[in-house]
């Protein structure tokens, strides 16, 4: 059985030429952002205090929270020492660097 007897999408390169189709029509109009693409230098990317803020977690992540799990005393119980303590300074940095490093 060939691919045209079974009515499917066949992928045809060939008609494909530019972001054009052979038949006159635009492919998508989703490329309108790279017709004028912004420069870099000329986003606005301070260190301000959204950078402050990742700064303090990530010291929090990588200084306080090890230390918590080393200081944690033995009686208490290690699942929590061992599993819920790194996953919440883990959880706080992903979650505050992807806020910081997205503007508005």
């Amino acid at each position: 059985m060939t691919s045209s007897d079974d009515g499917g999408y066949v992928h045809d390169p060939s008609a494909f030429s530019d972001g054009e189709r052979r038949d006159g029509s635009a492919e998508s109009d989703d490329s309108e952002w790279t017709d004028e693409p912004i420069h870099p230098d000329s986003a606005d990317r301070e260190f301000d205090w959204r950078g402050w803020i990742l700064v303090g977690v990530i010291v929090f992540a990588f200084i306080v929270s090890p230390v918590a799990i080393l200081l944690w005393p033995p009686d208490v119980g290690y699942l929590f020492a061992l599993l819920i303590l790194p996953l919440v300074p883990a959880v706080l940095l992903a979650v505050t660097a992807v806020w910081a490093t997205t503007r508005p």
